[in-house]
């Protein structure tokens, strides 16, 4: 198995929506707004932040996004991470995760932030094995005003 993680351009857009709305089929409250994703909500994401996909043999098979906060713009906050049901159990969002990690440390972010939503906790365990810690102060910008609101999750780049 072939596994690369490659930086998501404009051109992408469309791929990603697919790839979320694929992703979060099933596996995700259908109340949540990955459910709905276009390509000109994404292409807006790529513009304000980044993202990535992450691909097996050649296949796209997930990806993320992050965003900067308005008024923090060393801190990003993660979202709309996914794998492809056929391609889970393997740990391969883990992929998606570091590579977001290892850009922010590259061009020297903060701070890095992601939601856990209340119907997942077992993400909690997952995402403390890369260093993020519960950070229940904080409030999640992007959060879903139909849901319970998310847990918040936190891990400093910077000392």
């Amino acid at each position: 198995m072939n596994i690369v993680v490659r930086e998501a351009g404009s051109d992408d857009a469309q791929l990603l929506a697919d790839l979320t709305r694929a992703a979060w089929a099933g596996k995700v409250n259908v109340t949540s707004s990955g459910h709905r994703e276009t390509a000109v909500f994404v292409a807006q994401h790529l513009r304000d932040g980044g993202g990535f996909i992450l691909l097996v043999d050649e296949k796209p098979i997930g990806s993320v996004r992050w965003l900067p906060l308005d008024a923090e713009p060393d801190v990003w906050e993660i979202l709309r991470m996914g794998v492809l049901p056929e391609y889970r159990g393997s740990n391969l969002s883990q992929h998606l995760l570091e590579a977001v990690i290892h850009h922010g440390l590259a061009i020297g972010v903060e701070e890095l932030r992601l939601a856990v939503r209340s119907d997942q906790p077992k993400l909690i365990d997952f995402y403390s094995a890369f260093e993020f810690e519960l950070a229940e102060e904080l409030e999640y910008s992007h959060a879903n005003p139909l849901e319970p609101s998310p847990l918040v999750m936190r891990r400093t780049l910077r000392c």
